[in-house]
């Protein structure tokens, strides 16, 4: 079964296919310089042309698996205690939400109305960026008046994720194509 962008284990299928695609490139690039270099005796060929310029999908997977491999995902327990107390609201999860300046980690994100609530446990996330980033996207794309919250702190997180799923569970919305709207707009952002 495929892992898609904002399932649990995405950052992990993610890290595996970057690393698979990476080594095949590169096995192939080594293949098209052999293969000239056997049939003219010499690296001075037009296959040795065409194996440079294969180097430079082959390193921008390189690159991308770089990128991913220090970020872990949502760990097991979280994530279930997660579905357990907010079923009524849209859940995200194993995000790494991209800027200019870095990638930054996010274990899961909910979404409800005009907020966005973020937790993350790595110390490499800039809460404060983070928020501003997401809540500048979402303004762009004419989102205005959302709230944005990430945190640090599991506990935290988890009440507010409560707070949003008992007010969507008295509310009872029919129609969520603002979360999903809001989610796709998330998507762009995240690898």
């Amino acid at each position: 079964m495929k892992t898609e962008k904002g399932q649990p284990g995405y950052l992990k299928a993610l890290k595996s296919k970057y690393l698979t695609w990476a080594l095949g490139e590169f096995i192939i690039v080594a293949a098209v310089f052999i293969l000239g270099y056997v049939q003219t005796k010499t690296k001075q060929n037009l296959f040795t042309l065409v194996a440079v310029v294969g180097c430079l999908p082959a390193a921008k997977m390189l690159v991308e698996f770089i990128t991913v491999y220090p970020h872990q995902g949502i760990e097991r327990e979280k994530y279930e205690e997660i579905e357990e107390k907010a079923p009524f609201i849209m859940r995200l999860y194993d995000m790494l939400i991209t800027s200019t300046e870095k990638a930054m980690p996010v274990d899961a994100l909910v979404i409800y109305g005009h907020v966005v609530c973020g937790y993350s446990s790595s110390p490499r996330t800039d809460e404060a960026a983070l928020a501003r980033q997401i809540k500048d996207v979402l303004k762009d794309q004419h989102y205005n008046k959302m709230t944005v919250k990430i945190f640090h702190d599991y506990g935290m997180f988890l009440a507010r994720a409560e707070g949003l799923n008992n007010i969507a569970a008295v509310e009872r919305p029919e129609d969520d194509r603002n979360e999903q709207a809001i989610r796709s707009i998330l998507y762009t952002i995240a690898m």
